[in-house]
């Protein structure tokens, strides 16, 4: 796995940047509800269920979370996911991803939860939505970091899961309030697309927004199907686009954003090096381009380092990152008084930073 962490940022003094990013008031679009899960959670929970082949040694977790390919990281993901076994294990695991969010200033995030993981291993679903939305309640309270659900369906579980997932998401007598979007998740490779149109149509007739997974590990005709069978309005990673220059223009005429996570793309061998990311490419088309870290704690990273990653991959100064932190805000699905509010907030704090 690429250690990022080590990479300068800019030309700019590190430290200095570093220290301005973690005090970026920031939102997060992509990020997985089991995959960022702390080292000390995974830890807790394995050693509360011993017959998980996941290690409670912390340490040994690094080499765990040592993935060969994306193939491999699917199968240490899903088994950090049979450590969820109840709605205690689900609260617990939701409110500390919220107190690592709030950590890094993250003051709005849309947490990517796959509730038919859950409810397939014997978790009540409505046992599963009160336990995640008492501790986004809990959190926003505590902590003032906001938190929004995109359900998605694991595509490797194929129709089954996506009827489960269409389920859950559109019948208002389960469904939390808390839910924005419906997304797919999972390899690309042998999971077309096109299959799963029937239940984003569910989903979005529900009100919900459309933000698949798309291009990540495939070509850019998977990005196509997504935008034109499952109507995205954003596209999670969206790799392979700077392969096709159309798609490209189509992505920012249509100011269609995508949600970039440069070291999970190095940790799944999407992208080979973080100097051939393409996320240079995007930009220089006009794509509206957010960060994010996508599962932190297995990819070694957080938000605020993704950051300072993508401050070194594109030359950005702090009002380029601040900049880069108002791309979320404006890709996001908050209100607009929510919107405006953070938007102020990071304005606020970088003309401060700058003055002083």
């Amino acid at each position: 796995m690429t250690d990022s962490s080590s990479v300068p940022a800019t030309g700019t003094d590190d430290r200095d940047l570093r220290t301005f990013i973690a005090g970026l008031p920031k939102a997060e679009l992509h990020v997985h509800h089991v995959g960022s899960a702390s080292p000390r959670i995974v830890s807790e929970l394995a050693a509360r269920h011993p017959d998980s082949k996941v290690p409670s040694d912390p340490e040994a977790l690094a080499d765990f979370f040592t993935f060969t390919d994306f193939a491999h990281f699917i199968d240490v993901y899903l088994s950090v996911v049979d450590l969820i076994r109840t709605p205690e294990d689900v609260r617990l695991l939701t409110y500390e991803v919220a107190r690592d969010l709030a950590r890094q200033q993250v003051r709005y995030a849309e947490l990517t939860v796959t509730p038919f993981s859950s409810t397939r291993r014997g978790i009540d679903e409505l046992g599963f939505m009160a336990a995640i939305e008492d501790a986004r309640k809990a959190a926003e309270a505590e902590f003032g970091t906001v938190l929004r659900w995109c359900f998605d369906i694991p595509g490797e579980a194929g129709l089954e899961s996506a009827e489960e997932t269409a389920r859950l998401a559109t019948d208002d007598r389960i469904r939390p309030e808390g839910l924005v979007s419906f997304g797919l998740g999972g390899p690309e490779i042998g999971v077309p697309r096109p299959q799963f149109k029937p239940y984003f149509d569910r989903a979005i007739a529900a009100g919900l927004h459309s933000v698949p997974h798309a291009g990540e590990t495939t070509g850019p005709q998977t990005v196509w199907d997504a935008l034109t069978e499952l109507r995205a309005e954003r596209i999670g990673h969206g790799t392979s686009s700077a392969q096709d220059p159309a798609l490209l223009a189509h992505l920012a005429e249509r100011r269609i954003p995508l949600e970039v996570c440069p070291t999970s793309n190095i940790a799944t061998r999407a992208v080979r090096t973080l100097d051939e990311h393409p996320v240079k490419e995007f930009v220089k088309a006009g794509v509206l381009v957010t960060i994010n870290s996508d599962d932190p704690p297995m990819f070694g990273t957080d938000l605020n380092n993704e950051y300072a990653v993508a401050a070194r991959l594109l030359g950005l100064d702090e009002r380029g990152l601040a900049e880069l932190a108002k791309n979320a805000v404006e890709a996001s699905f908050l209100d607009a008084a929510g919107k405006a509010r953070i938007t102020a907030e990071i304005d606020t704090y970088t003309s401060t930073w700058l003055a002083s």
